[in-house]
């Protein structure tokens, strides 16, 4: 239990998130542009981005959405919607399950 504590309290730059997933730091920047309804970091006083474990999720999906199923940034925010609604409906799930 302090162990999921710890994980929802976790904030990875913009630096660790790009070596963990594979994403470019400028690709993670455009991301945040275009999925701003999905994806919004925190930002420190001095303007940094730090993400959340569930903002790694949402890249993660974003990113298999794009390379394994070729969709379109316009099908990745249907998809994404659609994830995530059915997400809220069943919250019992654990993070690697969620995206």
């Amino acid at each position: 239990m302090a162990d999921e504590r710890l994980g929802e309290d976790l904030l990875l730059n913009i630096d660790q998130v790009s070596r963990l997933t594979g994403v470019r730091k400028s690709t993670l920047r455009y991301w945040e542009k275009s999925f701003e309804e999905f994806l919004k970091p925190v930002r420190t006083e001095s303007n940094r981005r730090e993400y959340r474990l569930a903002d790694v999720d949402v890249i993660e999906a974003i990113k298999r959405l794009i390379e394994e199923e070729y969709l379109t940034n316009t099908g990745v925010r249907i998809k994404l919607k659609e994830i995530i609604s059915s997400t809220k409906k069943s919250p019992g799930r654990k993070r690697s399950q969620r995206l």
